[in-house]
């Protein structure tokens, strides 16, 4: 068996062991060609035929590189197991052909010798090469203020005319900061990097590369007179951010057949570039103040007597929890049905009532509803996980099997080839998993219809909208007759949308909680930093993510305390950690599955002081978990004020202080709202902390000390404190909510 896929499977970092590298070749440049195979194969030739006959080109084995990206540090989870288990140990076959000149066609196809004689080939495949060319007829900038570097824009076009994409250039003045793109964990400043928005699953170990979960073509330029710049495309961007040239910003793009793309500069204050921002692609919406508590959430809390348990165990222990994500809840088959529920399959994939359900008294969960009331009662609001997909390994079974058929046969699926048949997820996690298509009318409401019961009769406040980076491919094909090139990024949009209007369709906010987002997502509930190990060099990365997604408008954000996979943290990482997150919008913590062995990972107070043999997290974890019950009023009323400014509730210090240049040199620091300053212990073992303070005068919220600003201030750090200040004029309404933990 010898496969070539001239595109390969549609991953955007890594090419696969059996397509054209690059997709497209450029006129006169190298490129290869790759096909691979399984065991048995003595040898593979390419038949190349640029019009002067066929003829032979050996193909040299190399060790295939595998399917996906890379799975993180620590492989023991069951996550990165998946991911070592999904990669292609197929062999890879290279061919390196002479340059294609402009205007030249080539046709080829492989064929591969079996060690039993047999000859196995592809079909016939064309390659043709693309140039670039100055000029671009269909770009549009607008209101860039001279920020356009006049020549430097150009097409590559390809061999039929088609324009593919266009690159240019805007100035970049001495002294400028590049903040946005999305939610990035690299840095805050991105300027001298070079980086590309394109929806990405980067499983741990985000902060080492410019991939994200939530990117978006959008960022301000900040240090002079205030700009920013949006392209109007959810297609890929690339960005060369003063890299190659340290006074151009370079920006390349994928363009739709007729070559055009917008881009719109914009002016004014921070708070305005955000507001004329956010004012085109959507303004987020309030959710409710119960947002604003610890959420509380651990992958092998797996049955109704696991999570009561759990419940109890933070009222024993006098930890106020407002909101409990429980993930491990389903049949991880349909992901509608409670594990080991028993039922009668809708063979014709129709939704299922809660009376259609029996649960066994000595299962899993033996009364969903009465569970969900119970927390109820305990003010503890409830999510389920969820993803957007359907499992088709193992081979479905029961409702899953009756599910998939009905997505297959009436097309709720996004398609491939062409629209001839159902798209198959090309990633590592739930490989070959079919993608509901929302943007068909009639599967958006299926998918959802089959969900409802959960909202309505089971009582459920919301959904943990999981893993939405799965559409791989410019060859995807959506109802709405769009392709992936355009689509993909804004399934992440989509998704969480979604499972929104069901929510308010059944008198409930749009409550989700979701990594994967783009340009759009800042209506659409929700977001955490996604999947990292419990490292102090991960801690470091999400408040990059944190303080950069709010810079695009992500205003309900937080991560995994102290990360969520592998061993758990030390005592010291989870409180410096968990102390920096009760001033961050969405407190949370979260442990990855482990296949409950002992001891366990959860990320609970008590599981993490049981494990350091540190007695004061728990102490220390108590008292920030009421501080921050103490903070809620105080982080809606900031929320509603800043969303009418322009001013996300968490936020980079030049929100409020654009023109101070020594806020650069602490980029780590953050405000919360407009009344507190947040400067997080990021290094292990420290005993102090520099904090700048901008102009005006501050209070040190844990001891009441004044400090003028336009300084640094040197803070001591024990275990217990964060530095936190408050400016001066609102201390007085604010000293009630920290007096009590003096």
């Amino acid at each position: 068996m010898i496969r070539h896929r001239p595109n390969g499977s549609g991953h955007a970092y890594q090419p696969t062991d059996d397509q054209r590298v690059p997709v497209t070749p450029l006129a006169g440049e190298p490129f290869e060609i790759r096909a691979s195979t399984g065991g048995g194969i003595q040898a593979v030739v390419c038949e190349w035929d640029t019009g002067d006959g066929v003829t032979e080109l050996t193909a040299t084995i190399e060790d295939a590189i595998g399917q996906t990206g890379d799975s993180g540090g620590n492989t023991d989870s069951h996550l990165a197991q998946a991911a070592a288990g999904g990669r292609d140990r197929r062999h890879r076959w290279v061919v390196r052909p002479a340059p294609l000149a402009e205007g030249t066609t080539a046709r080829y196809r492989f064929a591969a010798r079996h060690e039993d004689g047999r000859i196995r080939r592809t079909s016939w495949h064309t390659v043709a090469p693309a140039a670039w060319h100055k000029g671009a007829a269909q770009l549009q900038v607008t209101q860039d203020a001279g920020r356009l570097v006049g020549d430097s824009a150009s097409s590559l076009v390809a061999a039929d005319g088609t324009v593919l994409r266009i690159r240019f250039a805007l100035r970049l003045a001495p002294g400028e900061h590049v903040v946005g793109f999305g939610e990035r964990y690299n840095a805050v400043d991105q300027r001298g990097r070079t980086l590309d928005a394109q929806v990405f699953e980067q499983y741990k170990g985000q902060g080492f590369t410019p991939r994200t979960y939530l990117p978006m073509p959008f960022a301000m330029v900040l240090g002079g007179d205030s700009w920013a710049f949006h392209l109007r495309t959810s297609r890929r961007t690339w960005y060369d951010i003063g890299a190659s040239d340290p006074d151009l910003l370079w920006i390349e793009a994928e363009t739709p057949p007729d070559g055009s793309l917008e881009t719109v500069c914009l002016s004014g204050a921070p708070h305005e570039l955000l507001s004329a921002f956010l004012d085109e692609t959507g303004r987020p919406e309030e959710l409710p103040d119960w947002v604003f508590r610890l959420w509380a959430s651990g992958n092998e809390w797996n049955t109704q007597q696991r999570v009561l348990a759990e419940m109890d165990r933070h009222r024993d222990e006098d930890i106020p929890v407002g909101v409990l994500v429980i993930e491990a809840w389903s049949d991880e088959a349909t992901f509608t049905a409670f594990r080991d529920a028993q039922y009668t399959v809708n063979e014709d994939g129709a939704p299922h009532r809660l009376s259609d359900f029996t649960f066994p008294p000595n299962g899993a969960w033996p009364d969903p509803k009465g569970m969900v009331d119970e927390l109820h009662q305990r003010d503890i609001k409830v999510l389920l996980w969820q993803i957007p997909l359907m499992k088709m390994r193992p081979a479905p079974r029961g409702q899953a099997a009756a599910d998939a058929r009905a997505m297959i046969d009436h097309r709720y699926t996004v398609m491939e080839e062409g629209g001839k048949r159902p798209y198959r997820n090309r990633g590592w996690w739930f490989p070959q998993a079919l993608l509901p298509d929302l943007t068909n009318p009639e599967a958006r409401q299926w998918w959802l219809s089959k969900r409802r019961y959960l909202v309505d009769e089971v009582g459920i406040d919301g959904f943990k909208t999981d893993g939405g980076e799965h559409a791989w491919g410019e060859d995807l094909r959506y109802a709405d007759g769009t392709t992936g090139a355009q689509t993909n990024n804004l399934f992440t949009v989509e998704y969480p949308r979604a499972y929104g209007e069901l929510l308010r369709e059944s008198g409930k906010a749009p409550v989700t909680f979701s990594r994967a987002g783009f340009t759009g997502s800042q209506n659409a509930g929700a977001f955490w930093a996604g999947d990292e190990d419990s490292t102090w060099d991960a801690y470091r990365h999400s408040l990059n993510a944190g303080i950069t997604a709010s810079a695009c408008g992500i205003i309900y954000w937080g991560w995994d305390i102290a990360g969520f996979s592998g061993d758990v943290p030390d005592a010291e990482l989870y409180l410096r950690a968990l102390a920096a997150s009760c001033f961050m919008p969405i407190m949370q913590y979260h442990s990855e599955y482990n296949h409950h062995r002992l001891p366990l990972r959860d990320r609970t107070p008590w599981n993490i002081a049981d494990r350091s043999g540190d007695p004061r997290v728990l102490e220390i974890s108590r008292r920030y978990a009421h501080l921050r019950e103490r903070l809620v009023p105080y982080l809606a009323q900031e929320t509603h004020t800043g969303l009418a400014q322009g001013k996300p509730l968490m936020r980079a210090l030049f929100f409020d202080d654009t023109h101070d240049e020594r806020i650069w040199d602490f980029p780590d620091q953050f405000r919360l709202g407009s009344a507190l300053l947040v400067a997080p212990v990021t290094t292990p073992g420290a005993a102090s902390r520099e904090v700048y303070l901008p102009h005006g005068e501050w209070v040190d919220v844990w001891t009441g000390e004044t400090h003028t600003g336009g300084q640094v201030v040197e803070r001591a750090t024990p275990l217990d404190v964060v530095p936190v200040f408050a400016t001066a004029d609102r201390w007085a309404d604010l000293e009630a909510l920290f007096v009590t933990d003096n």
